[in-house]
């Protein structure tokens, strides 16, 4: 069959290219109205160039007319040769086609992100013509690209210093404004420890300890308290959690029981009374009104995780239980370069996605064993591989003195630290909080005995 080979131009406008320049040159405070817009959004070489300069000249505070840009573009070698004179007049003149300057730049954004998908698309056929990488890395890969173009994620190359320093002020004055609100992180909820981190977007928090210390329920009890909270907007975020060693079933028995306050025991015998059934409910309604999402997949892989989440839309937090049990996208017979491998896909499925991930760690069999029995865990005792703790932003461990002896407590109610003993973003430190085993609940010290 006789193919019909046609030349097709890329998608791009020139009218809206130049109505955007013009406007800017004979109002550069218009250019506020368009911070999303970048030089690489413009199809045209020369109007990259020249849209740069305007930028430059703006954040500069020197006044721009057709001398000074012109004393400007001057200088640029890539636009030698060009009548540039005439040009800037074209420009100038067609300022008057752009009475709101927004409506032109949504049209150039537009036809810019469908030259990447137009680029990102022969890639992907590329890549899946020459067959070199296994079948689930090609469509994590594809997935990926396509995910990060609808985001606003897409890589276009180097960014300037002056346009990540822009983005900086901007979010510092809006925090200025609204301390609270633009408070950047995830709050687990727990006073004193927000106080000391903060679960910022993209961040990898590991947090380890021997079996029996909580783990389980002190990522369990952050992602309820996150999944009850409203965002600003009002809507309630998708937390999500990666359930590879309990049942969905288990996992909602234990967060009703720490919910509603209701003995696990009392659950697990059946013994329920007219006051347990009333507990329960209340505690069932408040979680129903969140999106806590849950995900028993066993032996699940980075890629698959990141499928599933790139689905969601609002998206607040990952939980993911445990480590040890995860399995790389590539096989190997080296567990240490396998964890290390999760590790660093964990990493950049939390970058990629902007939000935090919580990471459970099982600790090395001697860990927490010293001679008086009360040995503080450290980064070393990390099992498997150095790359958790090189990979994680912030690394928490839980550790009770008195762990197995708080049930003889009139209160079944035992101290537990929080030790943070690595934060990217700031200080380490202990956190003393409250735990109750029975309800599979950590409080904060000061509201230990609220029910």
């Amino acid at each position: 069959m006789a193919e019909n080979l046609t030349i097709r131009q890329m998608p791009y406008s020139l009218e809206a290219e130049q109505a955007i320049l013009g406007a800017a040159i004979a109002d550069a405070e218009k250019l506020n109205s368009i911070p999303y817009l970048k030089a690489s959004d413009f199809y045209l070489s020369q109007h990259q160039s020249i849209y740069t300069i305007l930028m430059q000249m703006y954040q500069l505070n020197k006044h721009i007319d057709m001398v000074t840009l012109l004393d400007e573009l001057s200088k640029l070698e890539e636009l030698k040769g060009t009548d540039l004179v005439k040009y800037v007049k074209l420009l100038v003149e067609s300022a008057a086609f752009s009475p709101n300057i927004a409506e032109h730049a949504a049209i150039v954004r537009d036809k810019a992100v469908l030259r990447k998908l137009i680029d990102v698309s022969q890639n992907i056929a590329d890549d899946a013509y020459s067959g070199t990488e296994d079948v689930d890395t090609i469509v994590g890969s594809a997935e990926q690209r396509i995910y990060d173009i609808s985001n606003n994620k897409y890589n276009e190359g180097f960014a300037h210093i002056s346009q990540a320093i822009k983005e900086n002020f901007d979010l510092l004055d809006k925090r200025m404004r609204d301390p609270e609100g633009f408070q950047s992180g995830v709050k687990s909820h727990y006073q004193d420890l927000d106080n000391l981190i903060r679960f910022g977007p993209g961040d990898l928090i590991i947090v380890g300890g021997r079996p029996g210390m909580g783990k389980t329920t002190f990522a369990m009890n952050i992602a309820a308290n996150v999944a009850k909270t409203p965002m600003k907007d009002g809507s309630m975020p998708e937390v999500v959690v990666f359930s590879l060693e309990m049942t969905n079933q288990q996992l909602a028995e234990r967060l009703l029981s720490a919910e509603g306050g209701v003995d696990s025991n009392v659950l697990i015998r059946g013994k329920l009374e007219p006051e347990h059934w009333k507990k329960l409910a209340d505690a069932a309604a408040r979680l129903s009104q969140t999106q806590l999402l849950i995900d028993e997949t066993s032996n699940i892989a980075v890629t698959e995780m990141k499928a599933k989440l790139r689905r969601l839309k609002n998206l607040g937090l990952v939980v993911i239980d445990y480590l040890q049990l995860m399995h790389s996208d590539r096989h190997t017979d080296n567990r240490v370069l396998e964890i290390a491998d999760i590790t660093r896909g964990l990493k950049l499925l939390a970058k990629d996605l902007g939000v935090p991930v919580i990471l459970c760690s099982q600790l090395k069999r001697e860990a927490g064993t010293g001679k008086a029995g009360d040995k503080m865990p450290q980064l070393s005792d990390l099992r498997d591989s150095g790359a958790i703790e090189q990979d994680a932003d912030v690394v928490i461990f839980l550790h009770r003195d008195d762990y197995g002896q708080y049930e003889n407590d009139k209160d079944g109610i035992a101290t537990a630290k929080a030790i943070v003993a690595k934060n990217r973003h700031g200080s380490t430190g202990t956190v003393n909080l409250s735990w109750c085993g029975a309800n599979f609940k950590f409080f904060a010290i000061e509201t230990r005995y609220d029910s």
